[in-house]
Parts: C-alpha cells; sequence; structure tokens
C-alpha cells in the first residue's frame, strides 16, 4: 500500500492520510461559521505531521540509493 514493494508504507499511509483529513476539514470550514473551525495550532500540527511523514519517506528513497 503506498509503497514500491508489497510491504505497506506506514509513513506515506500517515502523511496521506493526514494531507486528505486536512483538505476535507478546509474544505468544510469553507462553509462553517468562524467560530467553529479549528484552531490554527491543530491544523498547523496536522500539516507539520503530515509533510514530515512523506518528507521522511522521500528521504529514506534516498538514503538507500546511496547506500548501494
Amino acid at each position: 500500500m503506498f509503497s514500491e514493494s508489497s510491504e505497506v508504507s506506514s509513513k506515506r499511509f500517515v502523511g496521506i492520510v493526514g494531507a486528505l483529513l486536512l483538505f476535507v476539514t478546509m474544505f468544510v470550514n469553507s462553509f462553517t461559521h468562524q467560530d467553529v473551525a479549528p484552531s490554527g495550532s491543530l491544523v498547523d500540527a496536522v500539516l507539520i505531521l503530515s509533510l514530515g511523514a512523506l518528507g521522511l519517506t522521500s528521504a529514506d528513497k534516498f538514503a538507500k540509493n546511496k547506500e548501494k
């Protein structure tokens, strides 16, 4: 799932699910009042978690190529 081989990549899964949840949250909040919106720090935390998980996956991919 979300990997080059048959193994499951948990970092990619967390990154993609986090990004999808962030997109859905932003879309839903565009139709609601400002007082129902999630806090900015919560949105930033999900963003950092998603980018970090996807970034680590990319870094691991390039690090494996240098080791060979």
